[in-house]
């Protein structure tokens, strides 16, 4: 465990250090569990969101893309259930004084059982070499069994007692795992209680007349109570999707591990309205389809799994997580979820507005069954800047640090460095970065000796380095590093869009999908 601390530590350092993530309003010693976006950072984040809705919008000829607002009509949340049942199980430490999410003072239980699961794996891969069956020994060797028998019978208590609101079972289950406080070490432990997670605002010039609203919990309600003017106006045909990204604020009150859990946070959304009756079928295939798009980043598939939820929210027949190995262990990355009619049968009988739709081919009205694929822009920002982070020990004894981000969503595609500040070499880069900056984000860099800028883009995610040399003067050929390999190749100036463009250019890397 002590060693994720430092790996997570170095990422958050990094993070800064490099201008991806800085604490929001750090000359004011900062807001907890608030960040804001740096240079790179907001790039980055960019990148992801395009590569979503690309994947999800511009390829898929049934699915549409809005942008509602974040403030809606209070009564859309009373209709939503959030009013009522929005909540999350918190237990507070008597000697500490410090409160915690009980599911997750839990799960974190679990997820030290499912550390010792994946130590007694390596020590049988190591032992067994190429003749390790990992399926095989996880299914039969006598202590993983016992582990995993453990581990899975305290999630299914703990989903149980959620579900029924047991929240005193929650609380015994908590004393029987002898449970301490992360901070002091005590187990003096307090009743568990729900506590609505909802940020409450104003709307109104007068205090006499402010109605009172709420700063959004998720982005989805936006699309349900859209549903209607969407359909109509866009003349779609069930099956059809509404997608959306945007900002949610939820009122965590133990927000941690860095941007995995804010309190203002964006979530990147698709709604998929279906026939009642074929919403298992569709949720399969949005399971499937999800994986793809996080694998087409090439971020490893024993990174990610599924977990089929325990516990089902109020509206859901199905529900399960595509969850990534953070340098905390597996956590959710996306969700995915059978929604069955509950969103828009809440709609109509609160607004008393008829949210049905008329299907031409069975001639008969009916309110659409929904699944939902559900993504946290930031965590999926935290999976890939984790992921890519490496210190790598080199040839020459030396190391370095090296952030390997899918080039299709690194904040600069390339670096122009001129070899010497003088002889002409700068105008030729600059005269290079002239031309490229039309189609990727590129940067110029003259300071220092050519290896040291090498390492810096390298620990700045940059894929390429384009060195101007003298040589270039006479024949209008450069040198090309690539981060990954390091490998360099002397090139035409006329050739660099065509090998970047082969390297980072979204169409490439999203065919892996299909």
């Amino acid at each position: 465990m002590a060693n994720q601390e430092d790996d997570f530590k170095r990422v958050i350092s990094h993070a800064k250090e490099y201008g991806y993530v800085f604490q929001s309003s750090e000359i004011y010693d900062g807001l907890s569990a608030v960040y804001d976006y740096a240079q790179n950072g907001a790039e980055l984040k960019k990148n992801i969101r395009e590569y979503w809705w690309k994947a999800m919008v511009q390829l898929n000829e049934n699915i549409v893309g809005i942008d509602a607002a974040i403030f809606m009509h209070p009564t859309t949340w009373k209709a939503s259930g959030h009013v009522d049942a929005f909540n999350d199980p918190l237990i507070d430490n008597k000697d500490s004084k410090k409160r915690y999410r009980a599911d997750v003072l839990v799960e974190d239980y679990v997820a030290k059982i499912e550390a010792k699961i994946e130590k007694e794996v390596a020590k049988a891969a190591k032992r067994f070499g190429t003749a390790f069956d990992q399926d095989q020994f996880l299914a039969t060797n006598e202590r993983v069994v016992e582990y995993q028998g453990k581990a899975d019978e305290i999630l299914k208590r703990l989903g149980r007692s959620l579900e029924n609101e047991d929240l005193a079972d929650v609380k015994d289950l908590i004393e029987e795992l002898d449970i301490a406080c992360p901070m002091s070490g005590s187990k003096n432990w307090t009743e568990v209680k729900q506590f609505n997670l909802m940020f409450g605002t104003k709307l109104g010039a007068s205090a006499e007349s402010a109605m009172d609203l709420y700063l959004r919990p998720e982005t989805a309600q936006g699309i349900f109570v859209n549903f209607l003017n969407v359909q109509k106006t866009g003349r779609l045909k069930i099956p059809f999707g509404i997608a959306q990204t945007g900002k949610a604020f939820r009122n965590e009150i133990v927000a941690r591990q860095f941007i995995f859990r804010m309190r203002e946070f964006e979530q990147m959304e698709m709604q998929f309205f279906i026939r009642p009756g074929s919403q298992q079928e569709w949720y399969e295939k949005w399971k499937d389809n999800r994986m793809k798009w996080h694998l087409s980043l090439g971020m490893g598939k024993e990174n990610y799994r599924f977990h089929d939820h325990e516990k089902l929210a109020h509206y859901a027949d199905a529900a399960a997580d595509i969850e990534f190995r953070f340098p905390f262990g597996f956590k959710e990355l996306e969700g995915i979820h059978s929604r069955t009619d509950f969103d828009l049968s809440q709609h109509e009988k609160y607004s008393n507005k008829k949210l049905q739709y008329f299907d031409p081919e069975l001639k008969e009205n009916y309110v659409p069954y929904v699944v939902e694929t559900s993504i946290g822009l930031d965590r999926m920002f935290l999976a890939v800047f984790s992921h890519s982070l490496r210190e790598e020990e080199l040839d020459n004894d030396t190391t370095r640090t090296v952030l390997k981000l899918p080039a299709v969503l690194a904040p600069t595609k390339a670096a122009v460095l001129p070899l010497v500040k003088k002889d002409g070499l700068p105008e030729v880069a600059h005269k290079i970065i002239e031309d490229l900056k039309w189609d990727f984000n590129v940067v110029y860099d003259e300071k220092d000796a050519v290896g040291r800028r090498y390492r810096r883009q390298d620990a700045a995610g940059t894929p390429f380095c384009i060195t101007v040399d003298h040589q270039s003067l006479e024949d209008e050929t450069v040198t090309i590093r690539h981060r990954d390999s390091m490998e360099q190749q002397r090139v035409a100036i006329t050739d660099l869009k065509s090998i970047i463009h082969k390297e980072v250019d979204m169409k490439t890397w999203l065919h892996r999908i299909v």
